[in-house]
């Protein structure tokens, strides 16, 4: 008898999935642990192995198509067995899993709007029979919802082999290589170098030479939903065409640098850095391998004296938003406008842990920071004060027995915090050699989602930059954020006495509605008796 098998839920938070890739095809026989598909869930793509055993009789969901965990990916039965009916009753249930009555479904036929009835036969009308497939905007990261395009590795005419990178993709958090999970020819390129677009939308297709590939869009766009009607408008073979051209026409950039046969070498990142700072490609002298332009020859780069004296004139330049600053904006807009924030500013005295981590430099390969010291701190003084370490998600509060410690990392395009995980049991050599790793992998965009997500508390130090005091807005769904200055040689009052002293400030930003006033007070009480006393953090 055919059994369906259904999205699963691979992560705790996952609320659809997306098909990655399909291991075996309709008709096939599978057997029960044979890997079935990959699926990238909010987190990451996985392997999903079959714990069936029969025929593949159907895939509910395409390559590159996402569908909502429980919903039917694929039915397994015996040779030609019509599974229709159950594909039938699946469609016909409520979202409470009974079945529509009557009435209610000639209530439900009253309302339908000429604009549903539109959808409807749109939704009804059969797809092309192409040899071709859309490979469609990945969603790469939890929170992206467009893309940028920053580099093709393919253009139209090319072969196109699965596992290739085809496209280097920027979202909101990271450049990523993009693979092609198809195999053909390159048919058409949906989004050009440098421009975004959204999730899901058509990225490219690939499929034999000669496929009718503007029909497979069309019927894409006409089975996309009404709101983006606007977008359907637009000419598919004129979008098609300008695409054709742009790739047989578009310049290309040369250098006077005989190694490069004419054509400029330069990495994704140090790209959109020149971009960025308005420097001609071909004004830098690449040092990588091959004269391969990188990221250290844009930052060390210096324009030359022109010699120009001529009149000044007023100039600016607009640089078009990043996916990352975007996110930033919406995440922590939504953050200050929702959670009510209030401050709780401590002064610390630092003399002992000076010393403290003097002593331990010494006896050590390698040197802790004080941030190390500060992350220790936090991360035992949370696990005294669970009433901190929380999220408040609306209808409930989360309270964590874990303590992960994101730690803010200030990289090009704004900020982006990577998370040192169980900080309370790491020593401080082991979370300074984890920061240093994973901030270096913040700078470069090579931070994978498990490294930035599932903070429970997060710090953010400026003191290196000379800041004395600063407050900082709650990163959710974190309740509080520890703003840390820097260290300042000031005179204090020690025993009656004025006498010379090291005093750093530290403030707590804390979700009122998580987290009280007293409840804040105590936690800032016990993390100054570790960072002032450090011993007490091996007892």
């Amino acid at each position: 008898m055919a059994e369906i098998v259904r999205m699963p839920k691979l992560s705790d938070t996952m609320t659809e999935g997306v098909v990655a890739k399909w291991h075996k095809k309709v008709g096939d026989h599978v057997e029960e642990g044979e890997l079935l598909a990959e699926i990238e869930t909010d987190k990451a793509t996985m392997e999903f192995e079959s714990f069936q055993e029969g025929i593949l009789l159907y895939q509910g969901v395409k390559e590159g198509q996402a569908t909502p965990v429980d919903k039917v990916l694929a039915i397994f039965g015996e040779k030609g067995e019509d599974f229709q009916p159950m594909l039938d009753a699946e469609e016909s249930q409520l979202e409470d899993g009974s079945p529509k009555e009557e009435s209610d479904a000639k209530s439900d036929q009253a309302l339908v709007t000429e604009a549903d009835k539109q959808a409807a036969s749109v939704e009804s009308e059969p797809a092309p029979e192409v040899n071709a497939s859309i490979i469609h905007m990945p969603k790469l990261s939890d929170t992206m919802t467009e893309g940028v395009v920053a580099k093709w590795h393919k253009k139209v005419g090319d072969k196109v082999n699965s596992g290739e990178v085809l496209a280097e993709i920027e979202t909101d958090k990271a450049t990523m290589e993009f693979e092609a999970y198809e195999e053909g020819l390159l048919l058409h390129i949906g989004v050009e170098e440098g421009q975004s677009a959204p999730v899901d939308s058509v990225l490219a297709v690939v499929g034999e030479k000669g496929a009718d590939f503007k029909a497979l869009i069309r019927h894409f766009e006409k089975s996309s939903s009404l709101e983006n009607k606007e977008s359907v408008a637009q000419s598919v073979e004129t979008k098609a065409a300008t695409s054709t051209m742009a790739v047989q026409s578009s310049p290309v950039i040369t250098v006077n640098t005989a190694q490069s046969n004419g054509r400029v070498k330069v990495s994704p990142l140090a790209r959109k850095m020149a971009k960025d700072k308005g420097i001609p490609l071909s004004a830098l002298q690449g040092s990588g391998d091959d004269g391969r332009i990188v990221k250290r020859d844009v930052e060390e780069y210096v324009p030359g004296n022109s010699g120009f004296s001529g009149p000044l004139v007023e100039k600016y330049s607009d640089v078009a938003v990043s996916q990352m600053r975007k996110t930033i904006s919406k995440r922590l807009s939504e953050s200050k406008f929702s959670a009510p924030h209030f401050y709780l500013t401590i002064s610390l005295d630092m003399d002992q842990a000076i010393a403290a981590r003097k002593a331990i430099n010494e006896q050590i390969e390698g040197k802790i920071s004080f941030n190390d010291i500060i992350v220790k701190a936090a991360a035992l003084a949370l696990k005294k004060h669970p009433k901190v370490n929380v999220s408040w998600l609306g209808d409930v509060m989360r309270s964590y027995e874990h303590v992960h410690i994101g730690v803010a990392v200030a990289v090009e395009e704004g900020l982006l915090v990577p998370v040192v995980r169980y900080a309370n049991a790491k020593s401080f050599q082991e979370i300074g050699n984890e920061v240093k790793v994973l901030a270096e992998k913040a700078r470069n965009k090579t931070l994978q989602p498990h490294e930035w997500e599932g903070s429970t508390f997060t710090i953010s130090n400026l003191g290196m930059f000379g800041i004395e005091e600063f407050t900082a807005i709650i990163n959710p769904p974190n309740a509080c954020i520890l703003a840390v200055g820097g260290i300042s040689n000031v005179p204090v009052v020690k025993d009656g006495q004025i006498v010379p002293g090291n005093v750093m400030k530290v403030t707590l930003s804390c979700d009122h509605r998580a987290v009280d006033g007293a409840t804040g007070s105590e936690f800032l009480a016990t993390f100054r008796q570790y960072v002032e006393n450090p011993i007490t953090m091996f007892i």
